[in-house]
């Protein structure tokens, strides 16, 4: 496997692969690689001749004191993990070498589909994530790009960008990775304390309880949503950002459960870390 630190040392890598016809698959992370990560990775090289696994804690996905400089940093680990499921090409760039200009060139889709849910309490952060995303496209030149369901709504934004900004490109969405006992895996899982980790649970429990609902019959938005609201509200180390449903693919907000498929999404914090969640209702 290599490292590539660098954009000309990247772009040299990728462009051997294009001469020699290879399909190349594309996972983005921020590194503090998980299960979920590996999915991802796997899934990749199963699919395609050559992995790429970009590894960058993106600074312009952050709002004003969020977790940027504490979260998790482990390049070495990642990089082992990222071989050992397949990776070809672990990229891990610096700020600079991402953003080299002062003056920033922005890629941000806009909407309804941006400014709900964690859209709503973090302004700036698809407008980070769209804009890296971007740039990560344009550098590796990928067949497939990977990402997890977990980040259901990233996944929508990202859609939206590759439907109009015409990227060549298929996006892969892999199911949520869970631990044992159902919390999603998340690299910023290993901020909770033993009691934050055990609280943490009713995320997936609350989940399960409304897609309990839903199976049973009902078919009230608010209904279904109380129900997941309550449970979490009950766990006192759980503080709620939001517990929502809107319908996919534009996030849009509902009057009842439609035809197709909706987003139950959530967002909790536990001390200081914030963890999300969500399930697909889907009625056909």
């Amino acid at each position: 496997m290599i490292l590539c630190k660098t954009v000309v040392e990247l772009k040299r890598q990728i462009a051997v692969a294009k001469a020699e016809g290879k399909t190349i698959g594309l996972v983005p992370t921020m590194g503090a690689l998980h299960e979920g990560h590996a999915s991802l990775i796997s899934a990749a090289s199963k699919e395609n001749a050559l992995v790429v696994v970009s590894v960058f804690v993106n600074p312009t996905q952050f709002g004003p004191n969020e977790d940027l400089d504490s979260y998790p940093r482990t390049l070495e680990a990642d990089c082992t993990l990222a071989e050992k499921m397949g990776a070809n090409i672990v990229f891990a760039p610096t700020p600079k070498e991402m953003y080299p200009s002062k003056d920033m060139t922005w890629v941000e889709v806009t909407g309804n589909i941006t400014t709900v849910l964690c859209g709503a309490t973090r302004p700036i952060h698809f407008r980070g994530v769209t804009t890296v995303v971007a740039k990560l496209f344009n550098l590796v030149q990928p067949t497939r790009a990977y990402f997890g369901q977990k980040d259901a709504q990233q996944v929508q934004v990202l859609t939206r960008m590759v439907k109009d900004m015409f990227f060549p490109l298929e996006l892969r969405i892999m199911p949520i990775i869970r631990e044992a006992d159902g919390l999603a895996k998340s690299s910023r899982n290993v901020y909770l304390s033993a009691k934050e980790r055990q609280a943490a649970l009713v995320l997936s429990h609350s989940l399960q309880k409304a897609c309990a609902l839903f199976s049973q019959g009902e078919r009230n938005p608010q209904k279904i949503m109380e129900a997941a609201k309550n449970m979490i509200a009950a766990e006192p180390l759980a503080v709620i950002e939001y517990v929502e449903i809107y319908a996919l693919p534009e996030l849009m907000p509902i009057k009842g459960i439609m035809v197709g498929c909706n987003l139950l999404a959530v967002a909790v914090k536990f001390g200081t870390t914030r963890l999300i969640d969500n399930i697909i209702l889907e009625v056909k």
